[in-house]
């Protein structure tokens, strides 16, 4: 393990303005998003539309790098070009998801743990050699009734620092993902508190896993109302809320935070992060790592048509650029599209 290159890539995936791509999208998850659209979810058409977002022009002044599948880092452009490829040629660091799912914990009703450590050591240097640079690992944590139980959190926990510290070994940098789900009726207050108790185990089995945080990255939910809240907070209240908690338990090694999107919708997710950035310094980069906070427009231009590919490259753009102005704190309502 090379702690100096894992940092090396880690800072230039939170570089300034920019962000990732979560192209990651488990065969399930992107057939749902293709029927919205009335797409049939073919390799052909998962291949056609990963291809116009990877060839979009002048979206690497604005995205670091790309979370791929397993399936989509073994695919290629048009005109036979690897995906990993296309993406190096053009300064974008391509990464690989490595979990394998959240399954339902047994004995612990409404909770999950996520699969995909059984192999993953053999799995790694292959993807490697594939061109992936960093990793993903998401843990999914719900808040109900009687729920997050500390062993679900704590499960996952250690799920997640075993996932890094095999990354690290292999010279992928971790991507951390502990997602604190913004389903249900709590309030914010609810969310900053398990998601303060969720940071907290995270770093202590990092730190019990001697993982090299320098090396690493957190990808978080911010801290959100639930959906079902009555009283759903505004920006000024989430970006207080998200930094307050970031500070008190993520250390100032990180690099950098890129944040998930989570269910919001993509300018509430743009909005969200521009205030965080435009509250000042702060002890590590606040970026982030949107699949459908970016994707949702772009899914809605193309609708499968090879006419409209230019269309849908520009909507990925715009919401690639809005972001990028989020990230630098300089986003303003009203420099989102009026349509």
């Amino acid at each position: 393990m090379n702690v100096g290159e894992l940092e090396a890539v880690a800072r230039s995936l939170v570089a300034s303005g920019k962000g990732i791509l979560a192209a990651d999208e488990s065969a399930p998850t992107i057939e749902k998003r293709f029927k919205a659209i009335d797409v049939p979810s073919t390799e052909e058409n998962r291949r056609a539309y990963r291809d116009l977002l990877f060839t979009t022009p002048g979206v690497s002044e604005f995205i670091s790098g790309v979370i791929l599948f397993d399936e989509t880092i073994r695919q290629r452009s048009a005109d036979g070009t690897p995906f990993t490829k296309v993406l190096d040629r053009q300064g974008i660091v391509p990464g690989i998801k490595v979990d394998e799912g959240a399954k339902a914990l047994i004995g612990f009703p409404g909770e999950k743990i996520t699969e995909g450590l059984d192999g993953l050591r053999g799995r790694l240097p292959e993807y490697r050699a594939l061109g992936a640079r960093f990793a993903k690992w998401r843990a999914v944590i719900d808040i109900g009734a009687g729920i997050p139980t500390r062993y679900c959190i704590q499960a996952n926990a250690h799920a997640l620092a075993r996932y890094a510290a095999l990354c690290q070994e292999a010279g992928l940098v971790p991507i951390v993902e502990p997602e604190v789900l913004m389903d249900g009726a709590h309030t914010i207050e609810r969310c900053e508190e398990v998601t303060t108790e969720v940071l907290s185990l995270v770093y202590a089995e990092l730190t019990a896993h001697r993982v090299a945080l320098e090396g690493t990255l957190l990808k978080p939910n911010m801290v959100v109302s639930g959906k079902g809240c009555p009283a759903q907070a505004g920006a000024a209240q989430v970006a207080e809320a998200t930094v307050r908690t970031l500070s008190r338990v993520v250390p100032p090694a990180v690099p950098g935070i890129v944040f998930l999107s989570g269910g919001q919708t993509p300018r509430q997710a743009t909005e969200n992060l521009g205030a965080m950035n435009a509250m000042g310094k702060h002890p590590w980069e606040l970026s982030f790592s949107y699949g459908r906070a970016l994707q949702d427009p772009v899914l809605k231009a193309w609708k499968g048509k090879a006419a409209n590919v230019p269309a849908a490259k520009e909507a990925f753009l715009l919401r690639a650029r809005l972001n990028g102005a989020a990230r630098r704190g300089n986003y303003s309502q009203s420099m989102e599209p009026t349509a």
